[in-house]
C-alpha cells in the first residue's frame, strides 16, 4: 500500500550517519543520496520490496519539525532485533522514549514487542515485532 515514508532533517549528514547505522540492523543498505528537482538532498533507504524510507531536507526551506501524533514503525524479525534496533539508535545519537523495549499487551493484537525512540531531529520511530 505505501510507496514511501518521509521524515525531515535539519542536518542531512548527521541523519545519514544515524540511519545508515540504525537501519543497518534491519539489513538495509546505506542511504542513497538523491538531489530533488528543488536542489534539496534526500536519503533513500529501500528494503527491496518496493517501499522506501526517505530522509529529506524540507523543500520549503523551513526548519524540519516533527509531526505530532506520528510514528514510523520498522518491522523487525524478532524481539531481539527490536531491542537491537532501539539500542543501536540510542548509541547513534537517538533518544529512548516511553517504556523500555519489551513486550506490550494489547487488546486487539495480543502480545507484541515494541521499542520507541526518536532520531536526532526528534522524529518518533519504533521497532515492532508480531509473534507468529
Amino acid at each position: 500500500m505505501l510507496f514511501h515514508t518521509m521524515v525531515g532533517s535539519n542536518d542531512i549528514e548527521r541523519s545519514k550517519r544515524f540511519y545508515d547505522t540504525v537501519l543497518g540492523t534491519l539489513g538495509a543498505g546505506k542511504g542513497t543520496r538523491n538531489i530533488a528537482d528543488s536542489g534539496h538532498t534526500r536519503l533513500i533507504y529501500n528494503n527491496g520490496n518496493g517501499t522506501n524510507f526517505i530522509v529529506s531536507q524540507p523543500i520549503n526551506d523551513e526548519p524540519a519539525s516533527v509531526a505530532n501524533g506520528s510514528t514510523v514503525a520498522f518491522s523487525c524479525d524478532s524481539p531481539e532485533q527490536v531491542k537491537q534496533l532501539h539500542d543501536t539508535a540510542v548509541a547513534a545519537g537517538g533518544t529512548s522514549i516511553e517504556d523500555p523495549p519489551g513486550p506490550r499487551e494489547t487488546a486487539s493484537m495480543g502480545t507484541i514487542e515494541l521499542a520507541y525512540f526518536r532520531d536526532p531531529d526528534g522524529n518518533k520511530l519504533c521497532g515492532i515485532h508480531f509473534p507468529a
